[in-house]
């Protein structure tokens, strides 16, 4: 058995030694020449990349705080979820790499951008520094289930620059539409929707009208062009081209969206042509017309008769007989005939005839001239 040895090798296996080291260079004092040359590198890099010049603040950035490993920010946009009446809270950092101070404004966009609050909307971020800026956001406490989407807007140094907010709101979602209002006027169907839940509904409409006789129009359920918010109200009208000339019909709605939600409203309307109603409308007015004059002169020919000025007597029903003024005798029942102002002649029993202060003239008989009237 060969005697071992400490390192467990045979003593004629030889070791493999490094090159020899030249005098004057030791291992320590290449290590401290590399070290110093590395250091001198580091320190002139960056000064030269924060040399941005004098002037106005440039190349500032403003985004969610909080990154990842080297200190790098990861985050794109500002994200979170929460339920009605909750708070969020989160940090917002504004850099200014440049060499003079940056201020900046902040404010809230859009829907989610509503309720952002943040700890100072101004923000005066010194040289080559970073900012973070605490804000929060409140979820308003009637907020539906879904998405809420906004920004936060960032203006400084002649800039305005966003950052994208994104809010999962959880809870029961409650789908709910109605159609109103539904009214036929001539070739066109006019309606409005309304959104009663608290979730986005995409409305189908399927349309049908029915006669007296038969159905009109048939139209199956199709998906319209809008997506209805919750609460939104939106009117819209549906043509229909091919209206009957004559007909009382129907017509019903119905809608229907996604989650259950579904309603239905009718409406009716009576068509009629228009250019035998008018003519008829015509024609029977001029038949009443007619018949009212034929009427009114019947019975102005049974009750009187007009004199023309030759002195024809005009007989009434009652025996009174006028004649025009140039003869003025007028007979009353009594036979009593009126000449004019001046003279009167009484035709009674004593036939007394009296004359007036002018000059006296014969009497007239009205004996005949009341026969007459009794003839007629």
């Amino acid at each position: 058995m060969e005697p071992s040895t400490p390192y467990g090798r045979s003593p004629s296996t030889p070791y493999r030694c490094a090159a020899p080291i030249p005098y004057g260079h030791s291992p320590s004092v290449l290590s401290v020449r590399l070290l110093a040359a590395l250091l001198l590198v580091l320190l002139v890099v960056p000064e030269a990349a924060a040399d941005d010049g004098p002037g106005a603040p440039t190349g500032w950035t403003v985004r969610p705080a909080g990154g990842g490993s080297g200190g790098q920010e990861t985050r794109p946009y500002v994200y979170g979820e929460a339920t009605p009446a909750t708070v969020l809270r989160d940090l917002l950092s504004v850099t200014n790499p440049a060499r003079t101070p940056l201020t900046v404004r902040l404010r809230g966009d859009g829907p989610a951008g509503a309720g952002l609050r943040f700890a100072a909307e101004t923000v005066t971020v010194p040289a080559r520094t970073r900012a973070d800026v605490p804000f929060a956001l409140s979820v308003p406490g009637d907020a539906v289930p879904g998405d809420l989407a906004g920004e936060i807007v960032a203006v400084g140094g002649g800039q305005e620059k966003r950052v994208p907010v994104r809010v999962r709101v959880g809870g029961p979602t409650l789908a709910a539409l109605t159609v109103e209002d539904v009214e036929v006027s001539g070739r066109t169907i006019r309606y409005a929707l309304v959104n009663r839940g608290n979730a986005p509904l995409r409305p189908r409409l399927a349309v049908r009208a029915d006669g007296v006789f038969a159905t009109l129009l048939d139209r199956p359920a199709r998906p319209l062009d809008l997506e209805l918010a919750p609460g939104r109200r939106v009117e819209l009208t549906e043509p229909w081209p091919d209206v009957p000339a004559l007909d009382s019909v129907t017509v019903r709605l119905r809608v229907a969206a996604e989650g259950g939600a579904r309603d239905e409203a009718a409406a009716s309307a009576v068509y009629v042509p228009v250019a035998p109603v008018v003519g008829g409308g015509l024609l029977a007015l001029g038949v009443l017309a007619l018949l009212g004059t034929g009427t009114y002169r019947r019975r102005d020919g049974r009750g009187t008769a007009m004199a023309d000025p030759a002195g024809t007597a005009v007989t009434g029903l009652d025996g009174a007989t006028d004649i025009n003024p140039a003869g003025a005798t007028l007979a009353d029942p009594d036979g009593t005939s009126d000449t004019g102002p001046d003279r009167t002649t009484d035709s009674g029993p004593d036939r007394t005839t009296d004359t007036g202060p002018q000059a006296a003239q014969p009497a007239q008989e009205s004996g005949p001239l009341a026969k007459a009237g009794a003839e007629s």
